[in-house]
């Protein structure tokens, strides 16, 4: 956060900015990554019953969760989850990468935070369906094993428990990704998923949703005064880095824009 802000550290030369030069030592100024580490850092240490229920409710645009204690929250970011059961696909798919998986007790709940920064959800992932049956999308991948992890899938078993409660979000420097208003209707989110008839029904939707950089802002801005002298000035901080990261995406996406009306016809 500090070497994009201010410098410190070091710069990133031209080459590295223009992502011709892969360094071990650096990070892709267009990489997502870079905002998860540094937006969960900082909410990471803010007391969460202040922020999580105001941006999984934004993100939803529903009333879904309430202000509460959060008892054993975790927070795990970019952590793998196993090869996806062959019995519940028809095609081997690998693992797969959550980038943020939130998870708590008392109402039992999993939320799984996708990232996105100058690029979109890919609209197809490594080994995906060979016949072209069922989409393979950045998206829906994530929310099957959000399902899954959860509890969703009927596999038997000797101890029968109730599924917890799940959320899939994406989280961009702008709202608008098409494939969240896809998977927002269960109907069509069913008919993307094989095996659908397996499964023990869907949370109570809405629980697929999307938050924009600035819905962060203006959460963490409107509940600033709950938190402590030290605690502000860590949202400040993080504020000011989404504005800085909204304001190089909107340069990228001109960038990008401009360079597509000079291809001749």
């Amino acid at each position: 956060m500090l070497i994009e802000l201010l410098g410190k550290g070091g710069k990133l030369c031209q080459q590295a900015q223009e992502g011709k030069l892969r360094c071990p030592l650096i990070v892709r100024p267009n990489a997502e990554d870079p905002v998860t580490g540094n937006l969960m850092g900082v909410l990471k240490v803010l007391q969460p019953r202040w922020w999580l229920p105001d941006l999984l409710n934004t993100a939803l645009a529903a009333t879904r969760f309430d202000r509460q204690v959060y008892p054993k929250l975790a927070i795990d970011l970019w952590k793998n989850r196993p090869v996806f059961p062959r019995e519940l696909l028809t095609w081997a798919e690998g693992s797969s990468q959550i980038d943020v998986s939130l998870a708590w007790e008392w109402v039992p709940t999993t939320v799984f935070w996708e990232f996105k920064y100058t690029s979109p959800l890919s609209p197809h992932t490594t080994n995906a369906d060979p016949q072209g049956r069922y989409p393979n999308d950045q998206l829906i991948r994530n929310i099957r094993n959000g399902l899954l992890e959860a509890g969703w899938y009927e596999r038997g078993g000797l101890f029968l428990s109730a599924p917890r409660d799940f959320v899939q979000l994406v989280i961009a420097p702008q709202r608008g990704e098409p494939l969240v208003a896809r998977y927002r209707d269960p109907d069509r989110l069913l008919a993307s998923i094989p095996f659908a008839e397996k499964l023990k029904g869907l949370p109570r939707v809405p629980f697929v949703g999307e938050l924009s950089y600035r819905d962060v802002i203006d959460v963490l801005k409107r509940q600033r005064r709950l938190f402590t002298a030290p605690e502000r000035k860590l949202i400040d901080l993080g504020c000011e880095y989404l504005e800085y990261k909204i304001a190089k995406a909107s340069t990228a996406f001109q960038a990008d824009t401009n360079t597509e009306q000079d291809i001749p016809a």
